[in-house]
């Protein structure tokens, strides 16, 4: 359990990255009416989509194995949880994979469009809007030490 634990922490870091990249180029693309290009803008944004899929399949493993996941909700129940373990036990969770499926629907709507600002403007608002809610359910406390 400690591997996947650590893989999940050191993981993230690297999600995060990728994901602002990410965000960032295509605002530049979006703001700068650039060309959409298979060889970088697509990469990024790909790069970015299965990072935060396979974090999201390594937080649920963690999810079903951990102490502070659903065994904490079925030992303490809802009502019995404080604010640190609610938050690692159903917010991070669940706003976690509301933004894996927000980053999901940008990717999949980008590749509807032929204009280069619509697909830079999709990966920047459903991309961007996935990494505002991943950030908001940081456990920051235990994450910066």
């Amino acid at each position: 359990m400690e591997i996947i634990k650590n893989l999940h922490s050191y993981l993230a870091y690297i999600v995060l990255a990728v994901l602002i990249i990410a965000v960032v180029n295509a605002l530049l693309g979006w703001m700068g009416k650039k060309d959409f290009t298979m060889h970088k803008d697509l990469r990024i944004s790909l790069f970015a989509l299965i990072l935060t899929h396979i974090q999201l399949l390594v937080g649920l493993i963690l999810y079903f194995i951990s102490d502070n996941g659903l065994k904490a909700i079925q030992s303490l129940g809802m009502s019995g949880l404080n604010a640190p373990a609610r938050l690692l036990a159903v917010e991070h969770p669940f706003v976690n994979i509301i933004a894996v499926a927000l980053i999901t629907i940008g990717w999949s709507r980008h590749k509807k469009f032929m204009e280069n600002d619509k697909k830079f403007k999709t990966i920047s608002i459903f991309y961007g809007l996935g990494l505002l809610l991943v950030l908001s359910r940081i456990p920051w406390r235990q994450w910066l030490g």
